[in-house]
């Protein structure tokens, strides 16, 4: 699920992650050509035409209708596509990619088409224009180094990046958790790094930060060729984080006493779970973690987006209602359920849902007794102040947890002003300095 449109609203219902480059079979100048008409399509409203050239896979999961819902989705959050500004391709094995770069009236990003063997489009998804990468102010890019590693389970090795000061160390490490979606090692979000921005701050600040590609971004289309209706939070996000730790015990120059866990967004509502397993490490970072069911912010976060404009139209309503009916889908959901391995629900298998029932990170983070630090930007619209308040309510009273509040930070952790909104998001920004300090002088006082 991509972030440019919130956490919970699908931009596509096929995301195809690949790497590697190889020399296409055929030109690509006419898949540019269907590329540019695809959007030419969306554009004008005729949805039928527009899935015209989907394979058989798209075709079942992206109806006219939903394509339909998927452009006025985006309309309503960045204005009217103006143009076309330009295209540029990739070939991977099986796949040519065809990027065509879209002008809105409050936002430029890439209509990613993927093309397979036969020229049909076998995923589309929008996805952030590559923009340079400018470090922040905060960042003394003299005082680390970086280097690749790969670690994992045998069959879903991910590689990563890892940020450690020069000098002799041991140093403290931070292990980086995304939030939803197939997130790069970077927590790529329109025109924003924020996962870089914590790990150049923080390593400039004497301290190691592991970052690493998310296993359904690696192993997206693996997963989904196995369509694994067992799939849980555990193999998506918590099963690689303890091989994250593994690694940095086994890392020269690191300081194994002192390992600090850190999740953003819904890897930070994961953290309660992910204490408990991992015994080793010194103490743990929520970043705006939800506290409250996954299925709930779904729909608070589609009614936020839609009323914007400060109205509902037609359409919009009709989806508030899809999106509260597959909602009620959720909390109706049993484990005798004769479905629960047939239907997807909000993007996800009945068991990924069941998987989280009943789970109350609030209570959960109860039984947490090492360093705990609570992060909540106070323009969060993805995960409200509700949440951090929920944290307040239930750790207190705990001397081991440290709660900070940001007024003028979104869900990034970015300055600005104002209510927030997705296209925020495309305008380039960084953690801001005071997290970065907040983070670095807490796990400095603690004494181990």
């Amino acid at each position: 699920m991509k972030k440019f449109l919130g956490i919970f609203i699908p931009l596509t219902l096929l995301s195809i992650n690949m790497n590697g480059q190889q020399k296409s079979p055929y030109p690509m100048d006419e898949l540019i050509s269907r590329a540019k008409e695809f959007v030419q399509m969306l554009e004008k409203g005729d949805y039928e035409a527009s899935v015209k050239n989907f394979d058989e896979t798209m075709t079942k999961l992206v109806p006219p209708e939903k394509m339909k819902q998927v452009w006025e989705t985006v309309i309503k959050q960045v204005g009217k596509l103006k143009q076309q500004k330009g295209v540029r391709t990739e070939s991977v094995p099986n796949y040519d990619i065809v990027y065509v770069t879209c002008e809105f009236e409050r936002a430029t990003f890439d209509v990613k088409v993927v093309f397979n063997k036969n020229k049909q489009i076998a995923g589309q998804f929008f996805t952030p224009t590559p923009v340079p990468y400018k470090p922040p102010g905060y960042a003394n890019c003299d005082s680390f180094t970086e280097i690749d590693v790969a670690f994992g389970k045998q069959g879903w090795k991910l590689p990563g990046t890892l940020s450690i000061p020069k000098g002799d160390g041991p140093f403290p490490a931070v292990i980086l958790v995304h939030g939803s979606g197939p997130n790069d090692r970077d927590e790529s979000v329109g025109a924003n790094k924020p996962f870089k921005d914590l790990a150049w701050g923080l390593a400039s600040k004497n301290l190691a930060v592991l970052r690493y590609d998310k296993r359904t971004k690696v192993h997206g289309v693996k997963m989904a060729s196995q369509k694994d209706t067992a799939l849980t939070v555990y193999e998506e996000c918590i099963e690689d984080t303890l091989y994250a730790a593994e690694l940095l015990r086994k890392t020269e120059k690191i300081n194994r006493e002192k390992i600090f866990i850190l999740g953003h967004s819904f890897g930070g509502t994961l953290i309660p779970r992910i204490a408990p397993l991992e015994a080793h490490a010194a103490g743990f970072i929520i970043m705006a973690g939800a506290t409250r069911p996954l299925e709930d912010l779904s729909i608070e976060q589609v009614k936020y987006i839609f009323m914007l404009d400060g109205k509902l139209s037609t359409e919009e309503k009709e989806k508030l209602k899809e999106t509260g009916a597959a909602v009620q889908k959720i909390k109706n959901l049993t484990q005798a359920d004769p479905n629960k391995k047939k239907e997807k629900i909000l993007g996800a298998y009945p068991e990924y849902w069941l998987n989280l029932k009943g789970y109350d990170p609030a209570e959960t983070a109860e039984g947490i007794q090492r360093p705990l630090l609570i992060l909540q930007g106070g323009r969060d619209y993805q995960v409200t102040e509700k949440d951090f308040e929920n944290w307040k309510k239930a750790l207190s009273s705990k001397k081991n947890v440290t709660f900070k509040l940001y007024p003028s930070l979104n869900h990034l952790f970015i300055s600005g002003k104002g209510p927030s909104s997705p296209s925020e998001y495309q305008k380039p920004g960084h953690v801001d300095e005071t997290v970065i300090k907040d983070i670095a002088d807490w796990i400095h006082a603690l004494k181990k």
